[in-house]
């Protein structure tokens, strides 16, 4: 080194560089120094700039650019002008390598310096300065010019014409400094208003990210920074806040590129084909990463070596001191580039498949959709996608840990030889048990999820019929149900965890284990151990514990992948909708034809598996039409009893059937039809935007199918009119509004041909006629319409019916014809029911709805508040919440275990570094090289001696003799602190997994406890999702991901302490600049967390929508068809994951953001370490031993900083789980629970029922539902009571039920104040049949009987009176399973059966019946009467009716108006009383 730099500078080698000579500044130091570094810095970061893009748009420019750019060229030239009279007059003027040297390099500089202006003049900064950076740099050269002027100015050489070369290089020296200042003036000239007005616009519109930026920019992630400053103000509110995505990853492009591929090739290869090559080469970055990795160790061993030796120059040290600061800082970058760019192909990639079922989902044929269900389809999008996105991580994994573990081998045979099969094979023996573990685990695992899906299911069926739950009083019986349902899933969460605690101490204890195994045998084998032996060798061993532990998790991801890929490809080979096969193209016969089948068949399953299916299969109805053309413009009724195929016929018309035969022929079949399906499909959004699906607002045709859809009223109600936020499935809308907003929606659609699926049924009989009158016949009467309805007294108007049977079409004819015989057809409820006709009728229902409806939507953008108002940090209160969960003690003995646990391993690595010391005390030789090699199992390699001198010399050394029984002592004591490690390691992990399920399982108690006597309003008002949601998602957060991060967490932290105690122990210099460190470490990361808090929560703010709408549009698949709205659709899913894509990118780059910086602090201590080193080495000071243990553990700190911020942060989200659910012990309206009045077994035994001045409002805030109500009814009355919608007739109930408070008023059973009574004994003594029939998942019997109170006997003698004993017997008797909520083998009639038999068995004296027509035809509700009218002769009814008909025969009849009493007397006097509401009623339903 000495050599070459006098070669260079032409002076003597014993001084080769001289800082000062002969009063001035040495011209060799300052060329090098001050001029060929600073230019060589001001080429690299210009060097940056050069792949800058231009910026698409022209941005008005900055003046003094364009001289900034001449004068770099200028610069260059005369810098290359330079160099010849230097050749040409040798050595006048210093030596020639140095002044070429140096010249060339200012020339390439500038060269470089004036590229890179030219590409940021046509970039976004051409507006602004540029870069400061390049501006300050472009001032490092001065000085150099400066002292060169100087030196020409003393000597007096520029001016003597006997100097020609150097006056020529004088002037050159003056133009250069001219054309610096030049630059430099023009730079910082003031500007006009810097690109203001560009600044603004790009303020405005959020950016995009990273295109258009510097690679000094890409690499530190410059172009986060505002972004990053926004989230620290708390300005990230909203997606649009977020940058847009570059360009390469807008889901648009990525999904043209992924779509161009085939569809019916298999993803895999699409997705290889789309973005394999891009992919695969990153596997360089990460080989680079990987061996820059293995470069920190060895220069480590080489420093400590150095330290110890006394004898090497001082460059060296320099040297490796400066190796150590480039390999960790080039390490860092590129391992950092590296898994910022896997993230971008993985978003990718994401995009790229969710669409890819998005799409299919749109075009897969309806019959073969029904393989499955819509959960697993919304499945496949989140769960199977994300797996597939995972599994891109670990590819790279797959190639390198082996890699590396084969690297490692080979460096330990350097060190002992065959010895090291010994250790491997020990190592190799515990894969297997881990595997065996793992299994296990595995085993469990599914187990528990298995009984924590039907606990969810359960919670689920317990919400849904929450009111009828209540009504009956079965909180008791369900809480039993789903408390043992969770005791199993705990018990399988206990081997869970107790078995991960063997494997957390089997991983932590088998380091030690293998090296004391590979000394045996090298002992064994007849060698003499040393302390470098025992470093080394401990040192690889760690580095070997980690490819081997990591290998099992990433084969199974890529297992898991591989599954995932094989179920979303299964459904992407689904059979797809062929319209043109379907339909024959050309237009039906005659020109006013406007639909003609002609021996057509279908069929709801594809033929090849009709043969599978069993007989007795729902499903598997045929239709089979000979002969039906339909004339444009006539209105055509579709007649026949339930399940005979009406709604089957329409689903032929669009398609969504198979056609096995014949021909079907549409006119105008792009323009779609206008469909109004029998269960109203309703989107998430508002009012209007489900009546315009997508088309322009017109407001005369919307106000006049408003109106003719008899909608106009409901928008005046509901709070923000046809604005109005309708929940998912349209859950605050009566079943009347759902199924007239549907209506309305085809109507605006204007198509010229209309499939109506029975719109009249869930309608009041005003209402059906109104919908009859003004929009079927008025506003649709030049349509082609085809209408099925069972209210066949609408039907006159028709042109033709058909009357439908089993499939085929019975009879055609005019409804004079049709109509007598349909009084005639059987109307027996049929099993081929399918439930769907569950449209509840409108009046009941509506009116608890619609107060509910009101309520919820006032309220609605309340409870959405609700659900994100928790930002910012999670509470102390949280932390404690969970502490109390744990219990004190427990908690306070988890943490001291983790003390002792971290104590015991530190110690066990500074008797390493003791031993080292005290043997380089007694080994007079320097031999021992090694003695650094202080091993802790992170430390990776270091002292890979083998790499560096063979170790065979260290055995010819003389060993001292009390070498062997000082090795042996301080083995024994290593080996005996290493024991003590273990056993706090194994207490720690059981302690901890004690107290983690105890935690879930007192967290799941109190939740439940309250959930069950929370009150109706509040389940009204918040949606099932969102309680189940903290039963489901929260839970398994508290039971399983909670502990496991919270575990790394507290690990983290008590590793990085002990750390830091070593370090500053080992060296105390190094606090001067641990301190500035951790300050800046500080608020890094609060900056980051507050920032990545705000995008993690935007990121699931706009997930959700993604799965929402897919399910939306799943269920809405035909309607969406048949409208022709896939294309928009389609769009709406890609928007939607745009703005997802949008904030996972953000919330990835943060994390790179964050690692970068981090990884820049690690460097700092590493560098800064190693100075000190070299600095007491020079000063004779410092312990060799602790130096190499600090430097050792330096080289694990990015990663210890890292990984606790990142725990900390998945801590803190984790905690929110244990918020949401604190927030639900807390924050519930609870039903009263106290008992005030001892009532007798049989109390009411007369069943005198008696309203006085009952007031009662649904909430604070709303009007009254119930405005003063008196009235009286006697025992064993039969009261009817009726009323318009709203008026109040349902909330009677809830008053009597104490569903609802009072706010004023009383409410006597038998005399006795139902107030009173405890809720409990109150709802258990009155019966009720719900408007919705509800059952649950268990046996019929269950179902009749929760609490298990009666006979075989008395319960087959109720079946009997209820007409359902030959169903129950033909299901396989009482104990035969009913599906979910009963869908499964009732039909909805049956249903309404099961809850008269409940009814019947509580033997209570007041029965209240809440009718549900719409379910129920006509012979099974005069069955339902009968039954009523015998078997409660002498008890108090109560009946809500909706068909008059019903209640004509009852003692009196109760009108209802607007929530106070209209009228109260028989209903003859009140059919006959002129003007009276009743007859006003009676004469309404019988048009």
């Amino acid at each position: 080194m000495e050599n070459i730099l006098a070669g260079l500078c032409g002076t003597s080698p014993e001084d080769p560089f001289p800082v000062w000579v002969h009063g001035n500044v040495g011209h060799c130091f300052n060329q090098l120094t001050l001029n060929v570094i600073p230019h060589m810095v001001l080429a690299v970061v210009s060097a940056c700039f050069l792949g800058t893009p231009r910026s698409g748009s022209r941005v008005p420019c900055r003046p003094g650019w364009g001289c900034r750019i001449a004068t770099s060229f200028v610069l260059a030239g005369l810098f290359l002008a330079d160099t010849i009279p230097d050749t040409i007059f040798k050595q006048e003027l210093g030596p020639v390598y140095l002044e070429v040297l140096a010249n060339g390099t200012a020339a390439l500089t500038w060269l470089t310096h004036g590229l890179a202006l030219l590409m940021l003049f046509k970039s976004v900064h051409g507006s602004t300065r540029g870069p400061v950076a390049l501006v300050l740099l472009t001032l490092l050269p001065l000085p150099s010019f400066i002292i060169t002027l100087v030196w020409y100015y003393q000597s007096r050489t520029a001016w003597s014409p006997t100097h020609p070369a150097a006056s020529s290089r004088f002037a050159i020296l003056c133009l250069q400094l001219a054309s610096l200042l030049v630059y430099v003036g023009k730079t910082s000239s003031p500007s006009i208003t810097p690109g203001s007005k560009f600044r603004s616009s790009q303020s405005q519109g959020s950016q995009v990210a990273e295109d258009g930026e510097s690679w000094l920019s890409r690499f530190f992630y410059v172009w986060m920074n505002p972004l990053m400053k926004r989230g620290y103000q708390w300005k990230l509110n909203q997606p649009q806040d977020v940058y847009e995505l570059p360009r390469q990853l807008q889901a648009a492009r990525v999904c043209d590129r992924s779509h161009s591929a085939q569809e019916a090739v298999r993803l895999f290869s699409v997705l290889h084909a789309a973005f394999g090559l891009r992919f695969y080469s990153l596997g360089l970055l990460k080989l680079a990463g990987n061996l820059l990795g293995f470069s920190g160790p060895l220069l480590l061993n080489l420093l400590v070596n150095f330290m110890e030796s006394r004898q090497e120059p001082l460059s060296h040290g320099v040297l490796y001191a400066l190796g150590l600061f480039a390999g960790s800082f080039l390490g860092a970058l590129l391992r950092n580039q590296f898994s910022y760019e896997v993230n971008k192909v993985t978003l990718m990639v994401r995009a790229a498949i969710i669409s890819a079922i998005y799409r299919k989902a749109l075009r897969v044929s309806s019959t073969s959709l029904t393989r499955f269900t819509v959960g697993e389809i919304v499945n496949f999008m989140s769960t199977d996608s994300s797996r597939l996105v995972n599994f891109c991580h670990s590819f790279h994994e797959v190639w390198s840990l082996p890699f590396q573990f084969a690297i490692t081998l080979y460096l330990l045979y350097q060190q002992v030889g065959v010895a090291f099969l010994g250790g491997l094979a020990l190592a190799l023996l515990l894969v297997p048990i881990n595997k065996v573990i793992a299994n296990r685990i595995m085993m469990n695992n599914k187990e528990m999820l298995k009984h924590k899906d039907t606990r969810v299911k359960l919670m689920t069926e317990f919400l849904c019929g929450i009111r009828v739950i209540k009504f009956y009083a079965w909180e008791k019986h369900f809480s039993t149900r789903i408390n043992a349902c969770r005791a199993k899933e705990l018990q399988k969460l206990r081997a869970i965890k107790y078995l991960d605690a063997v494997c957390v101490y089997l991983w932590a204890a088998l380091p030690v284990v293998v090296s004391i195994a590979i000394f045996i045998t090298y002992v064994l084998l007849g060698h003499q151990l040393t302390a470098t032996k025992v470093f080394t060798a401990l040192a690889l061993v760690g580095m070997l514990i980690l490819p081997l532990n990591s290998f099992p998790w990433v084969l199974n991801g890529t297992l898991e992948a591989k599954v995932s890929l094989d179920r979303i490809q299964h459904f992407l080979e689904l059979v797809d909708q062929d319209l043109e096969a379907y339909y024959v193209l050309d237009s039906p016969s005659g020109t006013a034809t406007a639909l003609e089948m002609l021996c057509a068949a279908f069929s709801w399953v594809p033929a090849e598996e009709e043969s599978t299916r069993q007989p007795l299969s729902t499903g598997t109805l045929q239709l089979y039409i000979e002969n039906l053309s339909v004339r444009k413009g006539m209105l055509l009724g579709v007649v026949g009893k339930v399940g005979s195929g009406k709604s089957s016929l329409l689903a032929a018309i669009t398609g969504e059937l198979i056609k096995q035969g014949g021909r079907v022929c549409v006119c105008d079949l792009e323009q779609g039809f206008g469909l109004a399906t029998q269960e109203p499909w309703i989107q998430f959004t508002t009012v209007r935007e489900n009546i315009l699906f997508g088309r322009e607002y017109d407001a005369r045709l919307y106000e006049e199918v408003v109106e003719a859809c008899a909608l106009s009223e409901d928008l005046n109600i509901l709070p923000a009119g046809d604005q109005t936020e309708v929940g998912e499935n349209g859950v605050t809308l009566s079943g009347g509004q759902k199924a007239r907003i549907a209506l309305a929606r085809a109507v605006y659609q204007e198509k010229e041909l209309y499939l109506l699926d029975d719109p009249l049924a869930a309608v009041d009989a005003d209402v059906a006629n109104h919908l009859m009158r003004k929009c079927i016949l008025g506003v649709l009467k030049d349509k082609t319409r085809i209408l099925c309805t069972h209210r066949t007294e609408f039907l006159e108007k028709a042109d033709a019916l058909l009357l439908i049977d089993n499939g085929r079409i019975v009879k055609t004819g005019t409804p004079a014809d049709i109509l007598p015989l349909m009084e005639a057809f059987p109307k027996l409820k049929d099993m081929d029911k399918k439930w769907k006709d569950k449209a509840p009728d409108e009046q009941g229902q509506e009116e608890a709805v619609e107060t509910e409806a009101e309520e919820s939507t006032q309220n609605n953008h309340l409870i959405h508040k609700e659900e994100e108002k928790k930002e910012g940090a999670v509470s102390f209160q949280v932390y404690k919440a969970y502490w109390l969960a744990v219990g004190s003690c427990l908690a306070l003995s988890i943490l001291f275990s983790l003390l002792l646990m971290q104590a015991s391993r530190n110690i066990s690595d500074w008797w390493l570094s003791h031993w080292i010391s005290s043997i380089s005390q007694t080994a007079h030789t320097s031999v021992t090289v090694c003695s650094a090699s202080l091993p802790s199992p992170e430390l990776l390699l270091f002292s890979i001696v083998g790499l560096v001198s063979p170790i065979q010399a260290l055995d010819t050394t003389p060993v001292p003799s009390n070498g062997s029984l000082d090795v042996n002592f301080y083995l024994i004591v290593y080996g005996s602190i290493a024991g003590a490690n273990s056993l706090f390691t194994i207490l720690r992990a059981f302690l901890f997994a004690y107290g983690t399920i105890r935690a879930a399982t007192v967290i799941h108690n109190r939740l439940l406890q309250r959930a069950l006597k929370a009150t109706v309003t509040f389940f009204d008002t918040t949606p099932t999702g969102r309680i189940l949601n903290r039963f489901s998602s929260d839970l398994y957060c508290v039971d399983d991901s909670l502990p496991f991060i919270l575990n790394i967490f507290l690990a983290n932290m008590y590793g990085l302490l002990g750390m830091l105690v070593i370090i500053t122990y080992g060296l105390p210099w190094i606090g001067l600049v641990l301190f500035p460190l951790a300050a800046l470490y500080f608020s890094i990361q609060r900056y980051y967390r507050r920032t990545s808090r705000e995008l993690k929560r935007l990121y699931s703010v706009t997930l959700s929508p993604i799965y929402t709408h897919f399910s939306e549009t799943l269920s809405g698949l035909s309607s969406i068809r048949a409208m022709r709205a896939t294309q928009r659709f389609e769009l709406e899913n890609q928007l939607r994951l745009e703005q997802n894509q949008r904030c996972l990118f953000a919330s990835n780059t943060a994390m790179q953001w964050l690692d970068i910086r981090l990884q820049m602090i690690g460097v700092a201590v590493v560098t800064t370490i190693a100075g000190i080193a070299i600095i007491q080495h020079q000063k004779q000071l410092g312990n060799p031993g602790l130096v190499g243990l600090a430097l050792s553990y330096a080289l694990s700190v990015t990663n210890l900083l890292s990984g606790l911020i990142s725990s900390f942060t998945l801590t803190e989200t984790m905690m929110v789980s244990v918020e949401r659910t604190e927030e639900y012990t807390t924050d519930i309206p609870m039903e009263s629970q106290d008992k005030l009045v001892q009532v007798a077994a049989d109390w009411p035994s007369q069943g005198i029922v008696e309203f006085q001045q009952v007031v009662l409002a649904y909430r604070e805030g709303l009007p009254n539902a119930l405005d003063g109500v008196n009235f009286t009814v006697y025992p064993g009355e039969k009261l009817g009571i009726v009323g318009r919608t709203g008026s109040g007739k349902s909330t009677l109930f809830l008053a009597l039920f104490r569903m609802l408070e009072l706010k004023s008023g009383r409410i006597l059973l038998d005399g006795v104040d139902s107030q009173l009574v405890g809720l409990e004994e109150l709802r258990s003594r009155l019966a009720i049949i719900p408007q919705d029939p509800f059952l649950f998942s268990g046996s019929i019997r269950e179902n009749l009987d929760p609490q298990g109170k009666r006979t075989d006997a008395e319960l087959h003698e109720v079946l009997e009176q209820c007409h359902l004993w030959d169903a129950v017997t033909q299901m396989g008797g009482l104990d035969s399973e009913l599906g979910g909520r009963g869908k499964s083998l009732l039909s909805v009639g049956q249903s309404q059966l099961v809850c008269l038999a409940r009814a019947l068995l509580t033997q209570a004296k007041v029965l209240c019946i809440d009718e549900a027509t719409a379910s129920v035809d006509q012979k099974t509700d005069q069955l339902l009467q009968q039954t009523i009218r015998q078997r409660f002769a002498d008890k108090t009814v109560l009946t809500i009716a909706h068909r008059l008909n019903t209640i004509l025969d009852s003692d009196r009849v109760l009108v209802m108006q607007a929530g106070r009493v209209a009228e109260l007397d028989s209903p003859t006097h009140l059919s006959q009383k002129d003007g009276s509401l009743f007859q006003h009623l009676l004469h309404s339903g019988q048009q």
